[in-house]
């Protein structure tokens, strides 16, 4: 995951009420603040240690909050006040929180791999264009400048952001696998078992078909939006 949430709000304000409006404005705000402070942060650490090794631990929390805090958007589309599909902004958002609880946040040694850092700037960069387009678009002064990011900076981070994920992942396996974390061996009361280690290989595996679908769904919202080309696309 990396361009974020595909979730179009084009016609947000045309079905929802004044207090329903006013909820996702502040939300928008809320969120495009939180990732300017890791930003922030970000570039304060390195600037003064000059290297990325400790940034994770040092951001961590502000990460942590802000990104589980985005669990509300699967209620926002429950509810109906964003008009998207419910199983896409969940992958993108539980994929996400994967990430940082149970991968990098879990697993300490990882916390200094390049792959930590890739995705962490593709995301901060991503969530403040995404967030600050969605802010001003419900404010009805939606800038050129924002309106071009947000549909085209994507083409770059977006895959960039999964290379990160993928070697952040893939240097988890040996620790993954030398400590049995989470996993659950037989026997048990539960008479069950499950074995971390191979669900992250499979969690890999399923960026094969799962990236493509997002990257070209964003690609014919690109095409919508700034060139105004009407796209027929099968429901989610």
């Amino acid at each position: 995951d990396d361009e974020g949430s595909v979730e179009e709000k084009e016609h947000t304000k045309k079905k929802i009420g004044p207090l329903a409006t006013a909820w996702l404005t502040f939300y928008n705000i809320a969120m495009t603040a939180g990732w300017l402070v890791l930003a922030i942060a970000m570039i304060r650490f390195y600037a003064e240690k000059g290297t990325h090794k400790g940034l994770y631990r040092n951001i961590q929390k502000t990460l942590k909050f802000f990104q589980t805090f985005a669990l509300l958007e699967l209620v926002h589309c429950a509810l109906g006040i964003v008009h998207t599909s419910v199983l896409v902004t969940g992958v993108q958002v539980s994929s996400r929180i994967f990430m940082v609880w149970f991968i990098t946040s879990s697993i300490k040694q990882v916390q200094s791999e390049h792959g930590v850092l890739i995705f962490l700037v593709v995301w901060t960069v991503t969530e403040i264009t995404r967030y600050s387009y969605y802010t001003f678009k419900l404010l009805n002064h939606l800038p050129y400048f924002i309106k071009w990011a947000r549909y085209n900076l994507f083409i770059v981070l977006y895959p960039v952001g999964v290379v990160g994920e993928l070697l952040t992942i893939y240097a988890a396996l040996p620790h993954v696998r030398k400590s049995a974390m989470y996993s659950l061996r037989l026997p048990n009361k539960y008479n069950v078992s499950f074995d971390y280690y191979y669900f992250l290989i499979i969690a890999m595996c399923s960026y094969i078909p799962l990236f493509p679908q997002l990257y070209f769904h964003m690609l014919r919202q690109r095409r919508r939006v700034l060139h105004g080309e009407v796209i027929v696309e099968k429901d989610d």
